[in-house]
């Protein structure tokens, strides 16, 4: 019988460190920028260090969690972390726990269940998007294939699984429930409306499971590990999901306003790809409707996109139909609703920061 000791490899990387790891959390402090709509955390002499310190925490537990003696699975789980990120999911939970108590130890390893979760959801969505760059990088089917990306992306969820049943019950079936959200909103996403479905109706619901549920989680741990006010708990989860829309829907624009996105994705990829997305939906109702613009340019957009010219047509003219106005105007709806729910929530930098993110998630000049 072979000894376990031969196999070792298959349990790297699982559970937490008895002891801090080599790798410096002040230099690590030191290089992290806040993403927009944060501003007042970096301004607050206890919070700032507080939040950031911690945010370091995350990147280091991060990077022990996905390691691998395994050549091949360290290689592949490390390639999205190591291509950087807004770490927004785990800045929530972060931020939310300062409604309690900030310091204690599961507030920092829920925040790295959340973004682990997320990185796992972006091998899979690549390969099921075809999607040649991440964050500026090849994606991970490009680099090893689809079938190595997609057990990837699973083991990273494993990872992640392994973290958050420390955490106890309550915290397994959170996290469970938004799994279960992430993958079909997935599914709906890739079977499209059924026949009696309004798209656009169809379209909300899955960003909502796709993004918001996470994004609500990412602010439920926070409040939960830091032993918060209970009532807090669906103030946050309201917020985080229609934040988390909020956040898709912009992403949707940005995408044909010809502005180049900062993760190297180049303006009308969704275009280009025949990804569903609010302007397109809109025009499509709006063609549906009798507008002779909306058809014209719908006969464009459904056409050859292939080439760069093509695509930059097609862009150019949905940025200027009033449909992409109109979704602008949707996005800040969402927006609006995410602030709106915070009201119960005590003033502070907490509630003041949650607010300017919301407001920075539709102000976005990327």
């Amino acid at each position: 019988m072979t000894n376990s000791a031969d196999h070792s490899w298959t349990h790297a990387g699982h559970g937490l460190p008895d002891s801090e790891p080599s790798l410096n959390t002040t230099a690590i402090a030191t290089g992290l920028q806040l993403p927009a709509g944060f501003a007042a955390i970096a301004g607050d002499p206890e919070l700032g260090p507080a939040i950031t310190n911690n945010l370091a925490r995350v990147e280091k537990k991060l990077r022990e969690a996905i390691a691998n003696s395994d050549p091949l699975a360290d290689a592949t789980s490390r390639h999205l972390v190591e291509a950087g990120g807004k770490r927004i999911r785990p800045l929530l939970t972060l931020l939310c726990a300062h409604l309690g108590d900030a310091s204690l130890p599961a507030v920092v390893q829920a925040a790295v269940v959340v973004e682990l979760t997320h990185l796992a959801t972006l091998y899979h969505d690549d390969v099921m998007d075809s999607a040649p760059f991440r964050r500026g990088a090849p994606t991970a089917h490009e680099v090893w294939g689809n079938s190595v990306a997609v057990l990837t992306g699973d083991l990273i969820f494993a990872r992640a699984s392994i973290l958050v049943s420390e955490l106890g019950g309550r915290a397994l079936g959170i996290q469970a429930r938004t799994f279960e959200r992430l993958c079909l909103g997935q599914l709906h996403e890739t079977v499209g409306p059924r026949p009696d479905e309004d798209p656009v109706e169809h379209y909300l619901s899955v960003i909502a499971d796709k993004t918001g549920s996470l994004v609500a989680a990412s602010g439920q741990f926070g409040a939960i590990f830091s032993g918060a006010d209970e009532a807090f708990e669906d103030v946050l989860v309201e917020y985080g999901e229609k934040v988390g829309v909020a956040f898709q829907l912009a992403d949707d624009v940005i995408d044909v306003t010809g502005a180049k996105v900062k993760s190297g994705k180049s303006p009308g990829t969704d275009l280009r790809e025949g990804v569903p997305t609010l302007p397109v939906l809109l025009l499509r109702r709006a063609a549906a409707d009798g507008d002779q613009s909306a058809v014209d340019l719908l006969t464009l957009i459904d056409g050859d996109l292939s080439s760069d010219e093509a695509l930059t047509a097609a862009v150019a003219g949905l940025r200027e139909h009033p449909v992409t106005a109109e979704s602008w105007v949707v996005a800040r709806s969402w927006a609006d609703e995410a602030i709106a729910a915070l009201a119960p929530l005590p003033d502070g930098v907490v509630k003041h920061s949650l607010s300017n993110f919301a407001l920075a998630v539709v102000d976005r000049a990327s």
